[in-house]
């Protein structure tokens, strides 16, 4: 499993307008804006009209270190898609869809992971990750398939949502080697998809593209150290309270909570997201910060 914990390592036109027009659709059923969500009903969502965001300002755990019971007063819970969902909890499937997990490479058609100029695979140094070249529309294409059937995946357990990460490699390889477009561009085949099997899509991190959360299909935002880094402001110019944020210092924490605590979502882990009752473990609310 695959934990996604330190953010700062800092379509085609069809596949385009069709998730533009989903996510088009899904917000004018629910009022304009996207709203609260009732928690998950334990079976998978049957359609693309039952697509909604986790509600806002909610108790929120992010479980990628390993599912555990959700602390009380917990509503929303974040796992990866190899573990089963949290009884009667809104639910977000972690995939990891712009990267190879880690010693998984051979999983990959060798044309669709990104080469450099002299033909070696691009690395995500620090998680040990091969890049997908996501920078032609039919690579996309192969991508987005086997993305979308850990989609499927998640859709069948009851989830309720997807959280497609690494939306932001491109900014984590050589300069020119891959561009925003083309991140943009997997994120909507994904969402039309995620959005047809009645899942919402969470935006992962990038500030710098939240603008375009409309045109790539993304429902709210999953983003870490925001407060760390001041960008909390960044996202809820474009998603509003759909936000969830995790902090992972002491310091970041307070500033989330100060700026955005009566608004959004957020949650301090530790940094190796160790489950519940396991040696290591942290999880801190807003109410528990000074």
């Amino acid at each position: 499993m695959r934990v996604r914990i330190l953010p700062r390592r800092s379509a085609v036109a069809l596949a385009l307008s069709v998730a533009a027009a989903l996510f088009a659709a899904t917000a004018c059923a629910s009022g304009g804006h996207p709203g609260e969500a009732p928690p998950s009903s334990g079976g998978p969502a049957k359609g693309p009209a039952e697509v909604a965001p986790p509600p806002v300002h909610a108790g929120f755990d992010y479980q990628l270190g390993g599912p555990s019971t959700p602390p009380a007063g917990v509503s929303v819970v974040v796992r990866d898609h190899t573990a089963p969902p949290a009884p009667g909890k809104y639910n977000i499937c972690y995939v990891n869809a712009f990267q190879a997990q880690p010693g998984a490479e051979k999983e990959w058609d060798a044309d669709l992971l990104l080469r450099d100029t002299a033909g070696k695979v691009v690395m995500d140094k620090e998680w040990g990750e091969a890049m997908l070249d996501v920078r032609t529309g039919a690579k996309r294409e192969r991508i987005a398939r086997k993305v979308n059937t850990w989609i499927d995946g998640c859709a069948a357990k009851g989830y309720r949502a997807v959280d497609p990460d690494n939306y932001d490699s491109y900014t984590r390889v050589p300069r020119g080697l891959l561009a925003a477009d083309d991140a943009k561009a997997l994120l909507s085949l994904l969402a039309a998809h995620a959005h047809a099997k009645g899942l919402a899509v969470g935006q992962k991190n990038t500030p710098q593209l939240a603008a375009a959360r409309r045109t790539v299909g993304a429902d709210f935002a999953v983003v870490e150290e925001c407060g760390q880094y001041d960008e909390c402001g960044d996202y809820a110019a474009a998603f509003g309270d759909h936000v969830l944020v995790i902090e992972y210092t002491e310091g970041g924490m307070r500033k989330a909570c100060r700026g955005w605590g009566d608004r959004m979502s957020i949650v301090r882990r530790d940094l190796d997201l160790v489950p519940g009752g396991d040696k290591g473990h942290l999880r801190e609310t807003c109410d528990e910060v000074g």
